[in-house]
C-alpha cells in the first residue's frame, strides 16, 4: 500500500493481505471505471471531474503502483482542462471588455459593479479594467469574476486617473467578513475572496457602498 523512508538507509513498507488485499483491489478496479468514464468529460466539468477524483483517491486504501498509475492519469486531465481554460479565456476577452464598458455606459452613477465569471485571472482583469478606464473616465469599475471548481472569487476595482474614488476602501468593504485577502491603493485595489456563496452579498454591498 505505501513506501517511505524513516531513516537514513531504512524504509517501511506497507501491505496487506487476505480480505484488505481483496477490498484494495476491488477499490482501484471501482476507482478506474469512473477514472474512464471522467476522461471523456469536457471543458469546465472536466475540472470538476479531476478535483472530486484527486480528492476521492487521497483518501482510497489501494496499492500504491496503482494510486501512482492514476495521479498521473488525473495530472494529464488536469493539463488539459487547463488549456481548455486558456482557450476558452482568449476567445471571450473582447466579450468581457464589451460587456464591461456597456455596463458601465448604462449605469447611474459613478461606479459600475459587474460580474463575468472567468476564474482567477489577474492578467485578464487587468486588460479588462484598462479598457474601461479608456473608455469610460467618470466611473470607477469593480470587476467580479468567480472560480466555481475552485470555490473562490476575484474582485478588482479600478478608477480612471483623477476620479476620487478610493478603490481599496470600496473592496475591503464590500468583502468585509468574508475572509477576503488582497491590497491595492485608492486607484486600484484587488482581493480573492473564499466561498463564491459570498459574491451576491459582497456585490450587493459594492452596489450601496
Amino acid at each position: 500500500l505505501s513506501e517511505q523512508g524513516i531513516a537514513k538507509g531504512i524504509r517501511r513498507m506497507v501491505f496487506v493481505t487476505r480480505e484488505k488485499a481483496k477490498a484494495a483491489i476491488a477499490a482501484a478496479e471501482a476507482f478506474e471505471v469512473k477514472l474512464t468514464a471522467a476522461e471523456a468529460v469536457e471543458g469546465a466539468n472536466l475540472e470538476k471531474e479531476v478535483k472530486t477524483l484527486t480528492a476521492e483517491l487521497d483518501a482510497l486504501v489501494i496499492s500504491a503502483v496503482r494510486k501512482n498509475d492514476f495521479r498521473a492519469t488525473l495530472q494529464k486531465m488536469s493539463k488539459k482542462a487547463v488549456a481548455w481554460k486558456k482557450e476558452r479565456l482568449a476567445g471571450m476577452t473582447g466579450e468581457i471588455k464589451q460587456g464591461a464598458i456597456a455596463a458601465g455606459e448604462a449605469s447611474e452613477g459613478n461606479k459600475v459593479v459587474y460580474r463575468f465569471d472567468f476564474g482567477i485571472d489577474g492578467k485578464l482583469a487587468k486588460s479588462v479594467t484598462q479598457a474601461f478606464t479608456k473608455k469610460i473616465k467618470d466611473k470607477a469599475l469593480m470587476l467580479v469574476s468567480a472560480d466555481e471548481a475552485a470555490d473562490r472569487f476575484m474582485v478588482m476595482a479600478v478608477a480612471a486617473k483623477g476620479l476620487d474614488i478610493d478603490c481599496k476602501q470600496w473592496v475591503t468593504t464590500s468583502c468585509e467578513g468574508t475572509g477576503g485577502k488582497g491590497g491595492g491603493k485608492k486607484d486600484s485595489c484587488q482581493f480573492t475572496v473564499p466561498g463564491v456563496s459570498h459574491v451576491d452579498a459582497v456585490m450587493e454591498k459594492a452596489k450601496k457602498y
